[in-house]
């Protein structure tokens, strides 16, 4: 059985898509679609920068949406392989919604831009902060976090499940300082502050939720197929009356890719092939499940090897 993942914000990086772009007829229809949906050339920031534009994160989003999305559509003029799961990692997961025809692509490019710009705006520059736990239990990580909110009051909270022994942090700046501190004297092995915009995936960003909320309700999803497994539940879903509530809680909401790889075992999958930018999701696959096959989408030059893959985990031609 197969799944397919698709990254979150962090994957990034100048130049991403524009091989697939020139190579595929699909992939430009694609970048040509989200460059009229947002208004301007996400297209150019993708293929040529600069850095500090592509890093903004409500061009970020769209930008590893697009890419993802563009890839996927490349592919399937090769081979139209029907996968029996997928799943994003935080913002991923919206590329899910988008390749299990639940959701329309400029739909989604419109979400993800507002999105990005509410997660920007929810907290004021310089308060939140989020920092990787390396080497401690995610139980003991939640327990530091609790320790540190209780004593301080300040906010941090798991934001990132990502792997047996990694688990991401996020909230008040003092506070996750104040948690990083008390990991590394619980037994942490290193802790390091993350470069980014905002403390995503905590209760610091409910008035990005509360934002977000009411451009939900404007978008019409579908049913699934296949379903997704999604990152506030780690369960599979096709429904969609419940797609809007489980996007607007994942905003404040970790994110439970342990879980998620967890139960896509349980379900059978035995491939999960990494779609868009880079290989940061294969990675830490290896380290929740080491049964699983592995495999990346990230350019042209991955197309032999993804169709392989694809069909050595049984999937069938859609």
């Amino acid at each position: 059985m197969l799944a397919l993942v698709f990254p979150g914000q962090g994957s990034q990086e100048i130049g991403m898509g524009r091989e697939v772009y020139h190579a595929s007829s699909a992939a430009r229809e694609t970048f040509d679609a989200a460059d009229a949906a947002l208004g301007f050339a996400l297209s150019k920031i993708c293929f040529e920068g600069p850095d500090e534009e592509l890093l903004r994160t409500e061009v970020q989003q769209p930008a590893i949406l697009t890419t993802g999305i563009a890839l996927l559509r490349a592919f399937r003029e090769r081979v139209a392989i029907a996968p029996d799961f997928v799943a994003g990692h935080s913002l991923g997961e919206y590329t899910a919604l988008v390749a299990s025809g639940a959701l329309e692509f400029e739909e989604a490019v419109r979400l993800v831009h507002a999105r990005g710009r509410f997660m920007q705006e929810a907290v004021a520059e310089g308060r939140g902060a989020m920092a990787a736990i390396l080497g401690l239990a995610p139980d003991e990580v939640a327990r530091v976090c609790e320790s540190v909110h209780a004593a301080t009051g300040g906010v941090v909270t798991p934001a990132n499940y990502n792997s047996p022994q990694q688990t991401v942090i996020a909230g008040d700046a003092a506070a996750v300082e104040a948690a990083c501190s008390r990991a590394r004297e619980e037994g942490a092995k290193r802790t390091i502050p993350l470069a980014v915009s905002a403390p995503f995936h905590c209760p610091l960003m409910a008035p990005a939720a509360e934002k977000l909320a009411t451009e939900l309700g404007r978008v019409r999803f579908s049913a699934a197929s296949p379903p997704v497994v999604t990152n506030v539940e780690a369960e599979p879903n096709d429904d969609p009356g419940r797609m809007a509530a489980l996007l607007e809680a994942q905003v404040t909401a970790p994110v439970r890719f342990v879980e998620m790889i967890e139960r896509l075992v349980a379900l059978g999958v035995t491939h999960v092939l990494e779609v868009g930018t880079g290989r940061v999701l294969s990675g830490l696959v290896a380290r929740i499940s080491r049964g699983l096959e592995r495999g990346w989408l990230s350019s042209p030059d991955d197309f032999d090897g993804a169709e392989r893959f694809a069909l050595a985990s049984g999937a069938e031609p859609s």
